[in-house]
């Protein structure tokens, strides 16, 4: 097998060899990461490795943590923006999807997909996920962003998050997992990686559920197509009771929705609808909503993000906050974006 450029071959090789004993792991080389984000851009991880096993999962993860090789955990691939020279190490993904309930007690795997979520407990009359329904991503990626729609997060639901820490696997009560808007515990802890949770549902009525369900999903099918390659929102929006005075006296009353402002009514403001760097566009229906909408690149979704991060910096003096995560810059976005990678 050929190593990647500037890898030390030796220790490579004898990572490698001892993931290759780990029992239901497998491991590829120079896939392009690309086919696993929704944005459909970003070069190749060196190593891509996939399990359903936690157990297998955190033992493959053990060895390449003590590798000293670069790597980096995903789920779903929805809020990613891979650089287009790709990741140079190990790309790790944990599949297991498993989903169960004993009454309102639901307890479901880091790799299931939300919507399947959402669909688990929407036919069986569980309430307290179906406006989540359309929201792309594994639960995990949920968990640990902390998502949410229409006026409710994940984090009303969720009572324990079971997580590997690195050594050891821990848990995690509600008020421990330091839920925020958008935020978690676990986005200020990176290297530790969720495996399960356990949520707490309400008593519901099924056919109520799911036309609920239904109808926010034939809306957020009309504003994010889900053939469109794109993280959704890209922007988080702002919490009123946040923003300073000369701010909040801009804003137009009926703007403000649950005590959040929409990104997307400061991006209008500096013209950000219908803006396009190469193949990336700004929706020219919803200033927050950036696509791939050819052969788009990484860095032309960079120039695009910086741009409107500064336009809005300039007028306001607020700071835009991306909804997602970056892999395979070096330094800082903006840094690698200056730096010309």
């Amino acid at each position: 097998m050929n190593l990647p450029d500037g890898m030390p071959a030796p220790d490579a090789a004898a990572t490698l060899d001892r993931l290759s004993h780990v029992n239901g792991i497998r491991l590829e080389r120079d896939v392009p990461l690309s086919q696993h984000t929704r944005f459909g851009l970003g070069g190749p991880a060196d190593f891509y490795l996939t399990t359903a096993d936690p157990v297998g999962f955190a033992q493959a993860l053990a060895i390449v943590r003590a590798s000293g090789l670069d790597y980096v955990v995903i789920g779903g691939g929805t809020n990613l923006i891979v650089a287009d020279e790709g990741f140079r190490g190990v790309c790790l993904r944990l599949t297991s999807n498993w989903i169960h309930n004993d009454g309102l007690r639901v307890d479901v795997d880091c790799g299931a997909t939300l919507q399947a979520l959402v669909d688990y407990t929407v036919d069986r009359g569980l309430k307290g996920l179906e406006t989540m329904t359309g929201i792309p991503g594994s639960v995990g990626a949920a968990v640990y962003g902390n998502a949410g729609a229409y006026g409710h997060s994940i984090q009303e639901r969720v009572r324990k998050v079971r997580f590997l820490d690195g050594e050891s696997i821990r848990e995690f009560t509600n008020e421990e997992c330091h839920f925020h808007y958008r935020e978690s515990i676990f986005k200020t802890n990176k290297q530790w990686i969720i495996l399960s949770a356990t949520l707490e549902m309400e008593p519901g009525d099924a056919p109520s559920l799911r036309e609920i369900a239904d109808r926010i999903l034939t809306t957020r099918n009309r504003k994010y197509p889900p053939t469109m390659r794109c993280a959704g929102s890209i922007f988080k929006n702002f919490l009123l009771a946040e923003l300073p005075p000369r701010v909040v006296s801009e804003i137009p009353a009926n703007v403000i929705i649950e005590g959040k402002v929409p990104s997307a009514w400061f991006l209008e403001q500096v013209g950000a609808k219908g803006m396009k760097q190469g193949g990336i566009e700004v929706a020219d229906y919803h200033s927050n909503l950036i696509y791939n909408a050819g052969d788009g690149t990484a860095r032309e979704l960079l120039q695009i993000v910086s741009e409107l991060k500064r336009r809005v910096r300039e007028r306001w003096d607020i700071p835009l906050e991306e909804e997602v995560q970056y892999v395979g810059f070096t330094g800082t976005p903006e840094f690698s974006l200056k730096a010309g990678n």
